[in-house]
C-alpha cells in the first residue's frame, strides 16, 4: 500500500498488475475499507487489468479530515488520485458510496472514464434523517462498534454470514476501526445527495449491478438508474445482499469482468 497527501488530505491506495494494463480503479463503501475488493482483484490481474483499490477520505487508511463532506469533495478526491498517478483514463467501479462517487465522475467527467460500473448503490438514499442521525450518535458515544451488527445484517444474507464467517470477521473489523469522524463526513455526504436528475447525462457505457437481497439500495434504485442512464446494462444477482461483490462474488466477476472486456480501447 501506499499514501499520497492530494487534495488537502491523505489518501490510501494500493495497486496490483500489468502496469500497462487498463486500470481498473475500485471505490469502497461507507464504513469499509479498500479490502473489501479482495475477491475482485486476482481475477481482474489475471484478466489483465491494473487494479488500483483506495480508501475513501475517512476510510481505512486514508485521513478523516474535519467533515462535513460532500459528494463533489469525494470525487475529488478520486480525480486527485489519477491525476497523481498520471491515469487519463480508466475503468471506473464502485459500490454503496463508491457507487455514489461513480455517478459524480460519469455525470460531469465521462472524459476521464472507459466504463463505469455501479454496485449495490442509489441515487438517492431514502432513510429518515432520524435514522442517520441515530446512527452517527451511536458511533460518537460508544464508538462504530455499535453499528457493527446492524451494518453486518443489512450487508450479507444469513446464508452469506455463515458461509463467509472469516470474510465477514474482516468486514466487521474494518466497521469498527473506521473513524467516527470519516463516518460521518460521508454521511453529510449521502444525506445531502440528489443525483436523480444528474445522472442522465451520464454518455460512458455503463455496468449497475445489485444483488436481489439488498435492503439499503434495494433493486428498485438500480432499476431507477438503469432507466436514467442510456447506455446502461442491469445485472440483478441472486442470493446477495449489499456486498454482492463478496457474497456472490463469481458471478460478480464473470459480469464484471465480461462488461470490461466489452468495452476495452481500441488501439
Amino acid at each position: 500500500m501506499a499514501q499520497v497527501k492530494i487534495n488537502r488530505t491523505m489518501l490510501n491506495y494500493q495497486l496490483d498488475g500489468p502496469p500497462r494494463g487498463e486500470t481498473v480503479m475500485l471505490s469502497n463503501s461507507l464504513a469499509s475499507d479498500l479490502g473489501m475488493w479482495k475477491y475482485q482483484v486476482h481475477a481482474l490481474v489475471d484478466a489483465g487489468y491494473r487494479v488500483l483499490r483506495y480508501d475513501n477520505r475517512g476510510h481505512g487508511k486514508s485521513a478523516a479530515s474535519l467533515g462535513p463532506y460532500s459528494l463533489e469533495l469525494l470525487t475529488e478526491d478520486a480525480l486527485a488520485l489519477m491525476d497523481y498517478l498520471e491515469l487519463d483514463k480508466i475503468h471506473f467501479c464502485g459500490l454503496s458510496l463508491g457507487g455514489m462517487v461513480g455517478q459524480m465522475l460519469g455525470a460531469f467527467h465521462s472524459d476521464r472514464l472507459i466504463s463505469l460500473a455501479l454496485c449495490a448503490t442509489g441515487s438517492q438514499i431514502s432513510l429518515p434523517d432520524s435514522e442517520w442521525k441515530e446512527r452517527i450518535k451511536a458511533a460518537r458515544i460508544n464508538g462504530m462498534e455499535a453499528l457493527a451488527e446492524g451494518t453486518l445484517d443489512r450487508w450479507f444474507t444469513k446464508t452469506g454470514r455463515e458461509h463467509l464467517r472469516e470474510d465477514v470477521a474482516k468486514i466487521r473489523k474494518s466497521i469498527i476501526s473506521t473513524s467516527v469522524e470519516g463516518y460521518s463526513g460521508c454521511v453529510a455526504a449521502i444525506r445531502a445527495m440528489d443525483l436523480r436528475e444528474i445522472i442522465r447525462g451520464i454518455s460512458s457505457p455503463t455496468l449497475i449491478i445489485v444483488g436481489a437481497k439488498d435492503q439499503g439500495t434495494p433493486v428498485s434504485a438500480s432499476e431507477f438508474i438503469h432507466k436514467r442512464i442510456s447506455e446502461s446494462s442491469l445485472k440483478v444477482i441472486p442470493d446477495a445482499a449489499h456486498f454482492v461483490n463478496m457474497e456472490q462474488h463469481e458471478m460478480f466477476n464473470d459480469c464484471l469482468i465480461t462488461f470490461l472486456g466489452e468495452n476495452k480501447i481500441i488501439k
